[in-house]
């Protein structure tokens, strides 16, 4: 399979590449730096230079006779919300897929990629209870879930172009080499962790492994369309999630991060921690989709075992 990549030298982008290197894909990546991105991957990738994807389309031989794409480009969301990063959280997601849908639909019919496979989010569901939510839900009213209803709506464009959509909605991402719990570990390794804000609210997590194969199954199964949730089917509160990586760190995991100490370090952007959605992947289980992770305590002892 050929295999066209955009976001590929971050964190999910990196290990979905060297998952299909290793089953024999061509891949080549959509990049603002060809050299940069072909070092990062150790030159094992084509690239090809798309220096401005909000506003201009990507070369078109990069996806001419592509069997598939997997786009994962957007700007970092953990950052403090001014109106800048707001826009460039919005318009990198957004504007980016637009052009992509675009240029894939100038395409000649017999050239077009078979498959789309467009990165989202669970902040698409919202600030939410412990109510579970899955793919039927609607979305959201805060921000992210605006851009996520955005984000997805541009993806959703090229059925019109015959191209089958999936657009999978990735909750909160275990790798000890990037995200959220990278940037937890330093605290909970010295023994001053806790749960956030009493720890009621639920984290729709799941291994970096699990990321990967639930990308690489939809790229392959023609059943995989539409918002697909790309989370454990086990999600836990946050206090569950602080007790149980203080457990395999060998630290205590009891002292609270007041919400309002992270109201004010981080703003706006604070709201995606003190709130949360109890997402389960039923789409996933009616794929059939097998994780490798499904518990979380053997999940953190896989991601941290070589930490």
């Amino acid at each position: 399979m050929r295999v066209a990549v955009t976001g590929a030298t971050g964190v999910i982008g990196r290990h979905a590449i060297g998952a299909m290197l290793e089953r024999g894909d061509q891949v080549v990546v959509l990049t603002r730096d060809p050299d940069s991105a072909r070092d990062k991957l150790g030159g094992r990738v084509e690239a090809q230079a798309w220096a401005d994807p909000k506003h201009t389309l990507p070369p078109s031989d990069a996806l001419d006779q592509a069997d598939a794409i997997l786009h994962l480009l957007g700007e970092p969301i953990a950052q403090r919300w001014t109106d800048d990063a707001k826009r460039e959280i919005r318009d990198s997601r957004v504007l980016s897929t637009r052009s992509l849908v675009e240029a894939i639909a100038a395409l000649p019919e017999d050239r077009r990629p078979r498959a789309l496979v467009s990165q989202s989010a669970t902040g698409y569901y919202g600030p939410r209870g412990d109510e579970p939510v899955d793919e039927s839900d609607p979305a959201g009213k805060d921000f992210l879930a605006g851009v996520t209803v955005e984000w997805e709506r541009e993806a959703g464009k090229a059925t019109a172009a015959g191209v089958r959509v999936a657009t999978t909605r990735t909750g909160v991402v275990l790798s000890a080499q990037g995200g959220a719990l990278e940037k937890m570990l330093p605290p909970f390794k010295l023994g001053v962790g806790g749960p956030v804000a009493g720890g009621k609210q639920y984290v729709p997590w799941v291994h970096l492994d699990d990321v990967v194969g639930a990308m690489l199954r939809c790229l392959d199964d023609d059943a995989a369309t539409g918002p697909i949730n790309l989370t454990a089917p086990n999600p836990v509160t946050n206090a569950e999630l602080s007790k149980t990586l203080g457990r395999v760190l060998h630290r205590p995991a009891v002292l609270p991060v007041p919400g309002l100490a992270l109201k004010a370090l981080y703003g706006e952007m604070a709201t995606i921690v003190l709130t949360g959605q109890r997402a389960v992947p039923a789409r996933l289980g009616e794929l059939g989709y097998e994780y490798r992770h499904p518990r979380l305590e053997d999940a953190l002892r896989d991601v941290l075992s070589g930490s």
